[in-house]
């Protein structure tokens, strides 16, 4: 049996044309053996429509690919003029299931907003006669089941996403302005005989502009109220990225005032509405807010229930891969955007799957660059010694066990630092690889980065954390980095040196530990030649750093760290020189000798306030 790149080769046709043969049978005997096509050896080449003329050969009907829709979230532009991955049988899955209210937690750009869009063009009540955006996908080929909810409901619908400001009160204007769009939609109403003039009144309050704090936290119950008295059929509420806001106010001290409308707002919407068909929400992670919601359905990364419609499956990434006639970068495409477990599905990052594929395949980070990294931010200034020291892991591609907790809240992270872990997963900054249930509803879970893509932000945001960039340039930290990879030690004191006089203030100094995680941030660019271990046991205790060269061109290196309060320069050479003796009393170069390092550097460093001291043999 053949792949269909050898096939492409032999027949002399783009391994995209050979796909397609397979899929529409026109190769007998071809199979697909882990969503890959196996032609037989002996195979003959079928007709693929072109026509020969001398040597030149032209098609009859050249095929226009379809552009990727690259930050396109309107559902009816994308199916019909884009290149669309088909995830409409998410409208079965739920009409089969009729939660009441629904709660999708994923990371950002992960096809929430479009998903969302979606249902709202199947579901609302509209004069264009919207069925025509279904016709021919997936879930109109399961029948008139689904299709007599296709066009049958009205739908108020709002995304939160843009909603970042500096103030509440800003925040507060930004939601006035949305509420007043949506009313606007339904316009219809204020011409209903079905409605109350105060309802009317309560309306054209939210028009015009005029409503109060209290009208806006009762917006979409009222609302939600009139459309079922007009339509005679309660509405579906869909709610898009709720919780954008909530972490602008953790992030800008206004917490207390957008949890507290929230709470106001989905209340009315959700809780015991019976003026609600159904409810729609998105959003990174589960708040507080929903705590008194007993009809809430929670969908998280971890539950297998509508794991393959957010992110793009193995599958869906080949079918694009061969329609853009680019199979030979399955391999690359995976390396970079692919690492993500939701329920049992393995899921690719959709937003750089499409970016990539539609920039010519150049591998770039361009999840990461679509905005601040607010969360990581956050993440890294509560970051304890034992955090910092595991992201460091982390980015050496090691496994770190944590607890991870589906309902922790923003809030929770400064109170407890360990939640940090549970809210990089559900951002999409780490991937589980093992999950254990625990007693109390949170797992064990042990967590990777998911891909090469999600590795650079993080050396880049831990790089940037711990050199404090701003105070100082990146050129100090690659002068650290080259003395290193030379041995020129002078260079390398006058380098750390410059650092600490630039950024750190005095009483930051203030233990071991401090320099010590300060040191894995300055040694962070080196990860390329060098696998970086912290506070491992080898020999007879354990060392503090050591940088295992990944080539036999760098010497191996041992740090060992001493700190002291208010030292004069020859006692903290004699505490440089302790650091340096007890690495050879304590035989920390054990585990360099046992993978046969033998050219290794052994430091010893001494701290004390904005002074540094290093010795080596």
């Amino acid at each position: 049996m053949m792949t269909c790149k050898e096939k492409a080769l032999e027949w002399g046709l783009s391994i995209r044309t050979i796909n397609n043969f397979c899929k529409q049978g026109k190769i007998p005997g071809a199979i697909k053996v882990n969503s890959r096509w196996q032609i037989p050896d002996d195979a003959k080449k079928p007709d693929d429509g072109r026509i020969t003329s001398g040597k030149y050969t032209t098609s009859a009907e050249p095929q226009v690919l379809k552009t990727l829709p690259i930050g396109i979230s309107d559902y009816a532009r994308a199916q019909s003029q884009y290149y669309y991955v088909d995830k409409t049988l998410m409208i079965k899955e739920f009409l089969d299931q009729k939660p009441l209210v629904s709660l999708f937690t994923r990371p950002r750009r992960f096809g929430k907003t479009l998903n969302m869009d979606m249902l709202r063009v199947f579901f609302e009540i509209s004069d264009e006669d919207t069925s025509k955006y279904f016709v021919g996908t997936n879930i109109w080929k399961c029948g008139k089941t689904y299709h007599d909810h296709q066009g049958k409901y009205p739908v108020i619908f709002l995304t939160f996403k843009d909603i970042k400001f500096e103030s509440w009160s800003i925040t507060l204007d930004k939601i006035k302005a949305l509420l007043q769009a949506e009313f606007g939609r339904h316009q219809i109403l204020l011409d209903s005989d079905k409605l109350a003039q105060y309802e009317k009144e309560h309306f054209l309050r939210i028009l015009n502009g005029t409503a109060s704090e209290v009208d806006l936290t009762s917006a979409l119950e009222k609302l939600s109220q009139m459309l079922r008295k007009h339509y005679n059929i309660a509405p579906i509420i869909i709610i898009d990225e709720y919780d954008t806001p909530i972490q602008e106010g953790y992030s800008k001290d206004f917490y207390d005032e957008i949890i507290g409308f929230m709470r106001n707002f989905f209340s009315g919407a959700f809780k015991d509405n019976k003026n609600l068909s159904y409810g729609f929400l998105t959003g990174i992670a589960q708040e507080s807010i929903f705590s008194g919601l007993n009809n809430l359905n929670v969908n998280s990364i971890m539950d297998c229930d509508y794991d393959k419609f957010f992110g793009f499956t193995h599958q869906e990434v080949l079918d694009m891969l061969a329609y853009y006639n680019v199979l030979d970068k399955e391999e690359e495409l995976k390396d970079w955007y692919n690492g993500y477990l939701f329920g049992n599905e393995e899921i690719y990052n959709p937003w750089s799957v499409i970016n990539y594929v539609s920039k010519s395949c150049v591998p770039q980070a361009y999840w990461v660059n679509t905005g601040k990294n607010e969360i990581l931010d956050d993440v890294l200034k509560v970051a304890t010694d034992d955090i910092t020291e595991r992201l460091h892991a982390l980015l050496q591609g090691e496994n770190v066990v944590a607890r991870i907790d589906q309902n922790v809240v923003y809030r929770e992270l400064s109170e407890d630092p360990g939640n940090i872990y549970s809210l990089l997963l559900v951002a999409g900054y780490l991937k589980i690889s093992k999950k254990e249930l625990q007693p109390d509803g949170s797992y064990l879970c042990e967590v990777s980065i998911p891909n090469r893509e999600i590795a650079a932000v993080y050396k880049s945001e831990i790089l940037s954390h711990l050199l404090q960039i701003g105070a100082i340039t990146r050129t100090t930290a690659n002068k650290i980095a080259e003395s290193l990879y030379i041995g020129d030690l002078s260079k390398l004191q006058k380098a750390i040196a410059e650092y600490m006089d630039k950024s750190i203030s005095f009483y930051d100094g203030g233990s071991e530990g401090f320099y010590h995680g300060l040191f894995l941030g300055l040694i962070a660019l080196m990860d390329n030649q060098y696998k970086i271990k912290s506070n491992r046991e080898s020999g007879d205790g354990r060392y503090d750093i050591c940088l295992f060269p990944k080539t036999s061109k760098y010497p191996g290196i041992i740090m060992g760290f001493k700190w002291g309060s208010n030292l004069n320069n020859d006692t903290l050479d004699k505490l440089a020189k302790e650091a340096l003796t007890q690495i050879d009393q304590k035989r920390y170069d054990s585990e360099m000798s046992e993978i046969g390092v033998t050219n290794v550097l052994k430091l010893g460093i001494a701290f004390s306030g904005k002074k540094v001291k290093i010795r080596t043999e």
